[in-house]
């Protein structure tokens, strides 16, 4: 019973002091420290028994364990946006989109260049850090209240196209191992719910930005932003190209380097920023070790939640939750979709949420006839819900770490598109197969 209060209690604590603005390198800590005591798990290694879980080891482990996965892609995916924006490439593209499109597709165009990035294969955080410098620009343009950015940001990355049939993103990969199936399983439903997801989540978004603006909301120039100058910019297909290349190489080279694709294929649009726009940019190295600076910030806050989830998953009450969620009675489908929210909901991760659920849930499941295309869509679907509440790496990243926003003012916005959007997606999905409809 302790422990359960513990657990649920540090995961509240998180939460609310997330929200209040408190550093996640201490927030994250203290909430583990009582996650721990309350769930009786040895503070250091040396009170613990040989091969006993304990504070100090499980919350480094996978504290150090996501630095060591992902440091070199936060690192090229900063230094890439910094380049687009020290060279004026992501200005130049702005200013080509919105005289294209108008100032009123402003957000169309962030939403389009981060669902074209994702569903190239490029990770959810670089897309944010090569985008947002784009978006930046963008809502300067258009006079629109920047608070918008990291939710326009997230919606065109982890609703409709990080869980979708075809998509390279690991949340659409991780049931592949446990279910047997491809990435195209269920493609049918997931087109209509990728379709449903984008116009529904547009249509929010925009009429959550123009209420905004009705009651007179404009951009914030900021004395950290870019100082925005009269100056030479180079040609607008000089900077769509770079992003092109990250595309694809990332979409090239996901088959046989997998995560290393990423490396690859940010190194290569670094490059192809600088060959093409080098007269642009007057100092090389400044810029690089600017953005040096903002990539670790990013990935500690994020780090700093991932330890967090690493001790609630030795927790005794972790253990009871996630057998009382797998027993839930009912359509296997309705019990697959609670299960892997709640569990990604608890760690802050969607691909956390499955790696956990998937080998609870998928043995017993495909034993009872549960058909694994139709559960493998609804396990990837309703992994993109509750793994985006306030405690979440993507969004402590893109809301303070990239953004500079804080959770009180851009959070609200965020929630609407990366949790109630998909969780109706989901419902849907799960309608639709009840229905027959799909594999």
């Amino acid at each position: 019973m302790l422990s359960m209060i513990g657990l649920i209690g540090g995961l509240v604590l998180l939460i609310v002091l997330t929200m209040r603005g408190m550093n996640l390198l201490i927030a994250a800590p203290l909430c583990a420290l009582f996650v721990a005591v309350c769930g009786g798990i040895p503070l250091f290694p040396q009170l613990a028994a040989e091969g006993q879980a304990n504070l100090v080891s499980n919350y480094m482990t996978g504290f150090s364990g996501f630095i060591t996965s992902w440091f070199l892609m936060f690192l090229l995916g900063s230094i890439f946006g910094k380049v687009m924006e020290d060279t004026g490439a992501a200005d130049s593209v702005s200013k080509w989109v919105v005289e294209r499109l108008g100032m009123k597709q402003a957000v169309l165009a962030i939403v389009i260049a981060c669902a074209l990035l994702t569903y190239g294969g490029v990770s959810l955080f670089v897309v944010a850090f090569s985008v947002y410098p784009l978006a930046l620009s963008l809502f300067k343009e258009a006079n629109l209240p920047r608070r918008f950015i990291p939710a326009a940001l997230a919606f065109g990355s982890v609703t409709f196209t990080m869980t979708s049939a075809g998509s390279p993103e690991i949340q659409n990969w991780l049931p592949i191992e446990f279910l047997g199936t491809s990435p195209y399983a269920g493609w049918e439903v997931s087109l209509i719910i990728a379709l449903f997801m984008m116009g529904f989540g547009y249509w929010w978004l925009k009429r959550m930005i123009g209420k905004a603006v009705a009651n007179g909301e404009t951009f914030q120039a900021r004395a950290n932003d870019p100082v925005q100058q009269s100056r030479d910019l180079p040609q607008p297909f000089m900077g769509l190209i770079p992003l092109l290349v990250v595309l694809g190489i990332s979409f090239f080279f996901h088959d046989s380097l997998k995560q290393s694709a990423l490396i690859v294929a940010l190194l290569g649009g670094i490059i192809a920023t600088w060959a093409l726009n080098y007269k642009f940019l007057t100092n090389v190295w400044e810029s690089a070790s600017a953005a040096t600076v903002g990539a670790l910030i990013a990935i500690a806050n994020t780090a700093a939640v991932v330890g967090f989830g690493a001790v609630a998953k030795v927790t005794p009450a972790f253990g009871v939750a996630v057998d009382a969620i797998a027993s839930l009675p009912g359509s296997p489908l309705i019990g697959a979709a609670v299960a892997v929210s709640v569990i990604a909901g608890m760690t802050g991760s969607a691909s956390g949420g499955q790696t956990i659920a998937l080998p609870l849930l998928a043995p017993g499941y495909i034993d009872a006839g549960v058909n694994p295309e139709r559960l493998h869509r609804v396990v990837a679907i309703s992994s993109g819900a509750l793994d985006s509440l306030p405690h979440n790496g993507y969004v402590v990243t893109t809301i303070r770490g990239i953004c500079g926003e804080t959770h009180r003012e851009a959070y609200g916005a965020m929630f609407n598109m990366t949790v109630v959007v998909p969780t109706v997606g989901v419902i849907i999905a799960i309608a639709l197969f009840s229905l027959g409809l799909g594999i």
